[in-house]
């Protein structure tokens, strides 16, 4: 049984029942993705923030390293036990393909109290894929508590010229092999269109699919009444904020100075 020691907010089994309550509401669920402490805190103190959701892209970014597994195992952990301690709100982590060793990965993510996680295929073969989801999933089991892994699929993100039809059709049968197996949700990244979500919806049930936020998406109000479970953003926050600092540098060197809304916030 994993430690589920006293937060100011309650235990670590409190904080996942949350973030499953989170997914399973009518309402749509908005993550916006943090990469550090200060980030964490920044986006938790907004109101209507409800959890949290760090991004292994930006995470690695902010640690010298490609995305891809390139960062060690230790210092994602690191990071991610870093933004766990700056909230009082659930904290879901991106952890990529588990780095070579996802069940455990994973205990070691819930130890540090981590209450859910993506988890990608890597399109490795279905049946592969499916039985590394069941392995978490009794992990999940013996830590108690109702950790939400937010299973992902990749066939979007690489569908090269494939036909949408096809790769639509690998997303459905890859996402219900991984419910079937004990995941929560299922998250499929990608650009997708109004009717491929509400075919996934369909095929999955309300409430149990997850989306990435980029421009040209459907609107957040069309998502929830497709039924959509969750969307969250990625590393793409952290280039909002990234811009925004290379915005002030263009301006610095044109003569100008910090803007002059610049918010305190550390």
């Amino acid at each position: 049984m994993t430690d589920t020691s006293t937060t100011p907010t309650g235990t670590t089994a409190a904080k996942a029942t949350e973030l499953l309550r989170l997914h399973r509401a009518p309402e749509l669920l908005t993550v916006v993705n943090v990469w550090d402490a200060i980030s964490a805190k920044v986006v938790s103190d907004v109101p209507g923030t409800r959890a949290l959701a760090t991004a292994s892209h930006s995470i690695a970014a902010t640690l010298g390293y490609e995305d891809g597994e390139k960062i060690p195992l230790e210092e994602m952990l690191d990071m991610v036990g870093r933004i766990v301690r700056a909230t009082d709100l659930p904290v879901t982590a991106d952890l990529e393909g588990g780095y070579g060793d996802a069940p455990g990965t994973i205990r070691r993510a819930i130890d540090i109290g981590v209450v859910g996680a993506n988890l990608e295929d890597q399109l490795k073969p279905l049946a592969e894929a499916a039985r590394q989801v069941e392995d978490v999933v009794k992990v999940v089991e013996q830590a108690g508590i109702d950790f939400v892994l937010n299973a992902r699929t990749d066939v979007f993100l690489h569908a090269g010229d494939r036909e949408r039809g096809e790769v639509l059709a690998d997303a459905v049968e890859r996402g219900r092999a991984f419910l079937d197996a004990g995941a929560p949700v299922v998250f499929v990244p990608g650009f997708l269109s109004e009717e491929e979500v509400a075919h996934l919806v369909d095929a999955f049930g309300p409430q149990r699919l997850t989306l990435i936020g980029l421009p040209g998406h459907p609107p957040l109000a069309r998502l929830a009444e497709l039924g959509v479970a969750r969307v969250s953003f990625g590393p793409v926050s952290q280039n909002v904020a990234l811009t925004a600092l290379q915005t002030m540098v263009e301006e610095v060197h044109r003569g100008g100075t910090a803007p002059e809304d610049t918010r305190r916030l550390n």
